[in-house]
């Protein structure tokens, strides 16, 4: 299990104690504080002298949250492997569930619902999907293009593996925020996904989150992540998705200011697709600027 940390000085104790107390107790915590200047190190330290599965990596300096998921990867040892965010809450039977299901094939990657929190732990009545907007997605199988067509709704923080089937890339240095986006998407272009319905994760919103402190970055991220779809995977998915993923891009370009290389994509979206369903839409807003979509 692999835990990236920085500046959860208010969560993390409590996110380590709800991967201690699961029932299925043979595993490791491998957790990596990346640089936090909190007091996140102090808690982590305490809880380590207290179980012995614990295994802590202090980065010195902040190297990126991709650069952190990378390195715990790298230290785990079991034929399994699941990663939860610092603020995040796993159930007590989150891994006993998932590993009966891998029981059965362990080639899956084997994910759940979140049942969604504040910062104080509050539960909000909603769930991971229904922010996500993912209720019509699907989720089982394979949901590799189905992953182009709109934001990522597959909660990382849920998700477990075996670890040989990490893609070879890990997660992409590159990207600031959306790596755990791009990595979903690796995963998903070689494996089958498994959905439990049971929220077996609490996925915590509170005004810390990346998104609410720098929109701007994530925007930029989300240019750099579809050009890489484009450039992987580009001659392997449909005129669909690749249309989308063109007028995705250029909304992210619009968001940034850069109203020339968002027209560009746009259009390119309409030539990619010309006969699909959205062309029409796309055809518009490349023509006009005015965004019926996004």
């Amino acid at each position: 299990m692999v835990m990236p940390s920085y500046n959860h000085e208010k969560y993390v104790g409590e996110a380590i104690g709800s991967v201690l107390n699961q029932t299925m107790r043979d595993f490791e915590l491998i957790i990596v504080d990346d640089g936090s200047i909190d007091n996140s190190k102090n808690i982590i330290e305490r809880c380590c002298k207290k179980d012995a599965r614990i295994k802590p990596i202090f980065h010195n300096e902040n190297r990126g949250i991709s650069r952190t998921y990378n390195d715990g990867a790298k230290c785990a040892k079991g034929k399994f492997i699941a990663f939860i965010d610092s603020d995040d809450l796993w159930l007590d039977t989150k891994l006993e569930k998932q590993l009966a299901v891998l029981e059965k094939n362990e080639d899956l990657v084997v994910w759940s619902e979140g049942e969604i929190i504040d910062g104080n732990g509050v539960p909000n009545g909603q769930t991971f999907t229904q922010i996500a907007h993912s209720e019509k997605k699907k989720k089982n199988g394979d949901i590799f293009e189905e992953l182009f067509h709109s934001d990522n709704f597959v909660l990382d923080s849920s998700i477990i593996f075996k670890k040989e089937n990490l893609p070879k890339k890990g997660f992409d240095e590159n990207l600031k925020y959306l790596n755990d986006y791009r990595f979903i998407v690796d995963l998903s272009k070689e494996k089958k996904f498994c959905f439990l319905e049971e929220p077996l994760t609490k996925y915590r919103i509170h005004g810390k989150n990346t998104l609410f402190r720098d929109g701007r970055a994530w925007q930029q991220d989300r240019v750099v992540m579809y050009r890489g779809f484009l450039s992987d995977y580009g001659t392997l998915i449909s005129k669909k998705s690749k249309a989308n993923l063109l007028f995705r891009m250029g909304c992210a370009y619009e968001e940034l200011g850069e109203n020339k290389l968002a027209r560009h994509s746009f259009f390119g979206s309409v030539r990619v697709n010309p006969l699909g369903k959205k062309a029409m839409q796309y055809f518009f807003v490349a023509l006009t600027g005015m965004r019926l979509m996004t």
